[in-house]
C-alpha cells in the first residue's frame, strides 16, 4: 500500500518562454522539478484573465529545449500557485487524464528503479533524488529558476520499503468495465439487491456511475496468470488464450506461420488482481465456471445475504455482482449487510500500527467466547461504527454467568408428580408464553430488518428481566419442597426456546445448556434444531400482568421504604368497584410479596401508605410498622412536587398557541398526563388525611 506522510519540502518556481518571443514568459510552481524534462504541455482556465493572451501560443521546456503547447482547461485552479500548470501525463495521475482529454504526447523519463530514463534526453542514468540537484543547479545558470519557497506537502511513501514512490506508465492489462457494470449498477439502485443500511446505495451509485476500466494485472510471483502468451522475438504480438496450445494455432494464423513451437511462445509474467478471482466467489466456489449447472450451483445460487465490510464495497460487492449478470445472468445474493469499523474510546480506528486493539484471545480468556460476541453485538448496528469498551465484553460475561445460574437453579429443583400445580405457577406459565411469543416476533422483525444488536437487546431482556426475575422467582418452590412435574416440564421448554434464541449470539454456552436439558443422540446439536415459532400473543393477558408486575414492585417498594422485613405480614386494600382482575391473580401477589389478604374498600383506611397502578388505588396498612410523623412529611413533599408539576401542565394546556399548533397526539399526551397529576394529589391529599 501507498501511505502519505507530511513532508517539508521546497516549492520551486520555474520560467518557460514562450516560443517566437523574447520577453514572454510563464511561470509554474513545482515540487518535482525533475519532471520538467517529461513535460508535455502548459495548462491555464480559459476564466483565468492573466493568461488570455497566451491561447494558442506554445512555450520552450527549460533545458530540454522542447517546444509544447500551451493549452486551456477548466480542471487548472486559478488561485492555487501561480494560476499554470505543468502537465507531465506519464508522471501524474491528474496529469495522465489532461494528456488524454488533449492529446498530448506521453513522456516516460523514470526508469523501473527510479533512474532517468533515455526518453528524459538529460542526466540519463542518474537517480531522480540526484536529479532535482543538478537541475535546480542548471535551471539557476540556465536563467529560468525563478525562486525557491519552503513548501509542506503530502508524499506518498511505499508500505513496506518506506520510499518515495513516484507514479510512472507501464504496459498493464485493462477490463472494459463501463457496459459490463451497468446491469450491477440497476439491480442496487432498483433494489433487487439491498445494501444494509440503504445510505451505502449512494457510494455505490458514485463508484460504479464513473466506473473506470479495470487495470487486472499485477507484479507479484504469486496469483493466477494473465493468459497472454507473446512470440519470444516479438514481444508485441501476442494471443490471448485458455491454454497455450490454444494459443499457438492463434498466432500461427495470425503471423501466417506454422512452423512456431510451444517453445517460441513466452506467457505474460504478470498475474490477475487479487479481486479478479475474488469475484468468482459466488459463482466458483459451487464449481459454476467450469460446470455451470451442476446441482450445486443450481441449488445455492443465488444465495440470501453477504456480510461484509464498507470499505470492500466497490472492490469485492459491486465486482461480485457483475461477474453475477455476467456469467450466471442473475444476481449473486439478495441482501448485503455492511457492518462497521470497530473503533476505540477515542474513536480512532483499531490498527496494529496504533496498538490500540486488544487481543481477541486475551479477550476470550478473560471475558469467554459469548462474552466478548455479546460485547461486540451490542455496540453494533449495522453499518456504523463499533465504539469497542472492554465494558462490554464484561457486560457479555455477566450475561453468561447469569445464563449459567440460572440453569443450574433449575436443573437444582426436585420433581414430584403428586404434586398438584399451584395457581401461582399456572399464571405465570400463562404469561410467559405469551412473552415469548411476543418477543419472538420482535427478534423476527429485527432479523428481517438486519438490526442484530436489536435482535440481540430483545432476547438480553427476555432473559435477564422477564424469565430470571420475574418467572423464575414465581414458579421456584419453598425452601426444601419439590416441584410439580407440569410446572418443571414448562419451565425446561421455556429454557430450551431461549437457548435457540440466544444461539446465534451465544452459541457455546447454548449448546453445553442444550445438551444438559435432556438427552440428546450423537451428532445432534442445537444449530440443527428449528428455532422456535412465535403464536399469537394475548396482548390484554400481557397488559393485566404488567400491572400485577408494577403493583409487587410498588409493595416491594413501601417495604424498603419503611424497613418492614418480608416475614411480615402485610394486608393491601384495594379501591375498586370490580374484584382485582376478578381474583386471578390474588394468590401470586400473596405469595411475592407476603400479603395476609387482598380486600375491596370503598374507603382509604387510616394510617395506610398509598399507591395507584393506572386508575386503581391501592392501600397498605402501616400504623404498626411506621412513624406516622416521618410519613407526613414525605408525603407533604410529593404532594407539592405533584401540584408544581399540575401547575406546568395546565399552563400548556391553556395556552392558544400552543392548542392550536401541537399534533393531536402531544395535546392527547398533556392531557393524560393532568388527569394522573390530579389523581395523584387527591390520592396523597386522603392518604395525608388518614394518618393525621
Amino acid at each position: 500500500e501507498v501511505y502519505h506522510n507530511q513532508v517539508q519540502s521546497k516549492l520551486y518556481y520555474v520560467r518557460y518562454q514562450v516560443d517566437g518571443s523574447e520577453n514572454e514568459w510563464v511561470t509554474i510552481a513545482t515540487t518535482r522539478p525533475e519532471t520538467i524534462l517529461g513535460d508535455s504541455a502548459i495548462c491555464v482556465n480559459p476564466a483565468d484573465e492573466r493568461y488570455q493572451q497566451l491561447a494558442g501560443k506554445k512555450v520552450i521546456v527549460p533545458l530540454a529545449g522542447r517546444v509544447i503547447p500551451i493549452i486551456l482547461d477548466s480542471y487548472v485552479e486559478m488561485e492555487f500557485g501561480t494560476g499554470c500548470l505543468k502537465v507531465t501525463p506519464a508522471h501524474d495521475f491528474n496529469d495522465y487524464d489532461l494528456g488524454l482529454k488533449h492529446d498530448l504526447e506521453i513522456i516516460d523519463i523514470f526508469n523501473e528503479d527510479g533512474t532517468m530514463s533515455e526518453a528524459a534526453g538529460l542526466y540519463i542514468g542518474k537517480d531522480r533524488f540526484e536529479v532535482r540537484k543538478l537541475i535546480v543547479a542548471d535551471l539557476e545558470k540556465a536563467g529560468n529558476l525563478v525562486k525557491i519557497e519552503d513548501y509542506t506537502n503530502n508524499v506518498g511513501y511505499s508500505e513496506r520499503t518506506h520510499v518515495v514512490v513516484e507514479p510512472r506508465l507501464s504496459q498493464q492489462w485493462f477490463l472494459k468495465m463501463k457496459d459490463l457494470s451497468q446491469p450491477a449498477l440497476d439491480a442496487v439502485m432498483n433494489d433487487d439487491i439491498q445494501l444494509i443500511p440503504s445510505k451505502f446505495k449512494n457510494t455505490y451509485h458514485h463508484w460504479m456511475a464513473n466506473v473506470r476500466d479495470w487495470c487486472i494485472s499485477r507484479q507479484l510471483w504469486w496469483g493466477h496468470r494473465i493468459p497472454a502468451y507473446y512470440l519470444r522475438n516479438d514481444p508485441k504480438t501476442f494471443a490471448v488464450a485458455d491454454t497455450a496450445e490454444k494459443a499457438l494455432e492463434m498466432l500461427q494464423e495470425k503471423t501466417g506461420n506454422n512452423n512456431l513451437q510451444l517453445a517460441d511462445l513466452h506467457q505474460d509474467e504478470d498475474v490477475l488482481d487479487t479481486w479478479f478471482s475474488s469475484w468468482l466467489w459466488p459463482i466458483s466456489v459451487f464449481d459454476g465456471i467450469r460446470h455451470p449447472d451442476n446441482a450445486e450451483i443450481n441449488y445455492y445460487y443465488p444465495t440470501n445475504d453477504l456480510v461484509t465490510a464498507p470499505e470492500i464495497l466497490f472492490f469485492w460487492v459491486a465486482r461480485m455482482i457483475i461477474a453475477g449478470y455476467e456469467y450466471k445472468k442473475d444476481m449473486p445474493f439478495k441482501n448485503v449487510y455492511l457492518t462497521g469499523i470497530v473503533r476505540d474510546k477515542l474513536g480512532r480506528k483499531m490498527s496494529k500500527s496504533l496498538g490500540n486493539s486488544p487481543d481477541p484471545i486475551d479477550l476470550m480468556k478473560k471475558y469467554g467466547a459469548d462474552g466478548v460476541r455479546v460485547g461486540m453485538l451490542l455496540c453494533s448496528p449495522a453499518g456504523n461504527d463499533l465504539p469497542f469498551d472492554e465494558v462490554l465484553t464484561e457486560q457479555g460475561r455477566n450475561f453468561a454467568n447469569k445464563i449459567w445460574n440460572a440453569f443450574r437453579l433449575v436443573k437444582s429443583w426436585n420433581t414430584d408428580s403428586s404434586v398438584e400445580q399451584p395457581q401461582t405457577a399456572k399464571a405465570a406459565i400463562a404469561w410467559f408464553n405469551e412473552k415469548l411469543n411476543q418477543t419472538i416476533t420482535e427478534i423476527n422483525e429485527h432479523f428481517d430488518a438486519f438490526r442484530l444488536s436489536d435482535a440481540l437487546m430483545s432476547v438480553y431482556k427476555l432473559f435477564w428481566d422477564e424469565f430470571s426475575a420475574w418467572y423464575l422467582e414465581i414458579v421456584k418452590p419453598g425452601f426444601g419442597l419439590p416441584m410439580d412435574a407440569a410446572t418443571y416440564q414448562a419451565t425446561v421448554g421455556f429454557f430450551d426456546k431461549l437457548a435457540h434464541l440466544l444461539h446465534p449470539f451465544m452459541p457455546f454456552i447454548t449448546e453445553d445448556i442444550w445438551h444438559y436439558l435432556e438427552e440428546r443422540k450423537d451428532g445432534e446439536s442445537i444449530m440443527m434444531s428449528s428455532m422456535p415459532k412465535a403464536e399469537t400473543s394475548n396482548k390484554q393477558l400481557l397488559d393485566d400482568f404488567e400491572q400485577v408486575k408494577d403493583i409487587i414492585s410498588k409493595i416491594r417498594s413501601i417495604r424498603q421504604e419503611k424497613n418492614i422485613p418480608f416475614k411480615e405480614s402485610l394486608s393491601l386494600s384495594v379501591k375498586s368497584e370490580k374484584a382485582l382482575f376478578d381474583g386471578r391473580y390474588d394468590d401470586l401477589l400473596k405469595k411475592q410479596t407476603n400479603l395476609s389478604e387482598i380486600k375491596q374498600v370503598s374507603d382509604k383506611p387510616e394510617g395506610a401508605a398509598g399507591f395507584m397502578v393506572r386508575t386503581t388505588e391501592f392501600f397498605i396498612p402501616l400504623l404498626n410498622f411506621i412513624d406516622v410523623a416521618e410519613e407526613l412529611a414525605r408525603l407533604n413533599k410529593d404532594l407539592e412536587y405533584q401540584k408544581g408539576f399540575l401547575i406546568s401542565v395546565t399552563k400548556k394546556l391553556e395556552n392558544e398557541r400552543f392548542v392550536s399548533g401541537a399534533p393531536a397526539q402531544v395535546i392527547e399526551n398533556e392531557r393524560r398526563k393532568k388527569a394522573d397529576a390530579e389523581a395523584k394529589i387527591s390520592a396523597i391529599q386522603e392518604q395525608i388525611a388518614g394518618l393525621k
